[in-house]
């Protein structure tokens, strides 16, 4: 399927295969499409394939004892997740929610093990994009236990800013789409404290946006407000349509 075959060809990960082992995956591989806030794979469900997301976007979540949801990690296109089932565990410990409708293909864990095996270049992809993510997570976590609700809700947008920023006239708008509730499930924090400081920060000028959609107006405040380092360019949003896709 020149679709699939295209998806594949997109990620980075797989870019330096040859087209008989880009088609080898995409026949191994399967497509299905899910819909705005359904589940790509539950907790305990059996880990026994490495994911990619074509198109749309997806959340990364661990669900608490009490039931309450915290955030890990948002995907998007082109971005592998699901990847300890390379390593380790017949059984998933998170949980993926589609946060938009999302398609995403899954490859048996044993064909990315094997391509493992044969490319170094692809172990080491593996392994940077796992100890980037667990960076983030440490990072958010230290910023969990150590600053006020403020300054982590402030850390959070400026790293949604650097992860799906699109640079406009008006500032920086966040291509992820979050409720106030997504928000304060990443910080360990409430929707009602959220509701509050974004409207603190839309007072001050810092921030604009309703239902939904956030712009960084005054990222360089922002950011000087936390003492760190502004936002810079972002990487572009890779956006899979039939139209690109070869026939």
């Amino acid at each position: 399927m020149a679709e699939k075959l295209w998806h594949l060809k997109s990620c980075e990960l797989f870019s330096r295969l040859s087209h008989d082992q880009i088609e080898k995956v995409e026949s191994r591989s399967r497509c299905r499409t899910f819909a705005a806030r359904s589940p790509i794979y539950l907790p305990s469900t059996k880990a026994d394939c490495v994911y990619m997301l074509a198109e749309g976007m997806v959340k990364v979540c661990h669900l608490t004892a009490d039931g309450k949801q915290s955030i890990l990690a948002f995907i998007e296109p082109g971005e592998l997740f699901g990847e300890a089932a390379i390593f380790a565990g017949q059984e998933h410990d998170e949980y993926v929610e589609a946060i938009e409708r999302s398609t995403v293909l899954m490859i048996p864990v044993e064909e990315v093990q094997s391509l493992i095996a044969q490319h170094p270049d692809i172990a080491f992809g593996v392994t940077k994009l796992i100890g980037f993510r667990r960076h983030r997570i440490e990072r958010r976590l230290k910023n969990l236990l150590f600053l006020p609700n403020r300054e982590r809700l402030i850390h959070l947008l400026l790293d949604l800013a650097e992860q799906f920023g699109s640079h406009t006239s008006e500032g920086i708008r966040l291509r992820v789409k979050l409720s106030h509730q997504e928000l304060a499930n990443v910080i360990g924090s409430t929707r009602e404290t959220v509701t509050v400081i974004l409207g603190q920060l839309k007072a001050e000028g810092s921030v604009d946006g309703a239902r939904r959609k956030v712009i960084l107006t005054d990222p360089q405040r922002l950011a000087h407000s936390v003492n760190r380092s502004p936002p810079g360019a972002p990487r572009p949003k890779m956006r899979l349509s039939p139209a690109r896709m070869p026939g």
